[in-house]
């Protein structure tokens, strides 16, 4: 595996870790907690724990448009390891 891929894995996988974080910090674990427990195991289980707990009172909307943006960009970097996992890196060697 190409260290490359190795960087896109880690950029995603802390970025799918923040938007667990900010998800959790509408609710009673808090972004700090959501985010840790994301980064030891893994976004599934800290998004999953994340939404077991209890949602803040009067939770309105206090992030704007960032949940969002970080959301694209995670899933972007996702898309692009998984391509660069399944290729093998030859899309890199395309470009």
């Amino acid at each position: 595996m190409s260290i490359l891929a190795v960087i896109f894995g880690i950029l995603s996988g802390c970025f799918l870790a923040v938007l667990v974080g900010i998800i959790g910090s509408h609710r009673r674990i808090g972004f700090g907690w959501a985010f840790l427990i994301s980064l030891i195991f893994t976004p599934l289980v800290g998004l999953i724990v994340a939404l077991l707990t209890d949602p803040l009172p009067g939770g309105g909307q206090r992030w704007g448009c960032v949940g969002t943006v970080v959301a694209i960009l995670g899933l972007l970097f996702f898309a692009a390891f998984l391509l660069l996992a399944l290729t093998g890196g030859a899309m890199l060697l395309a470009l």
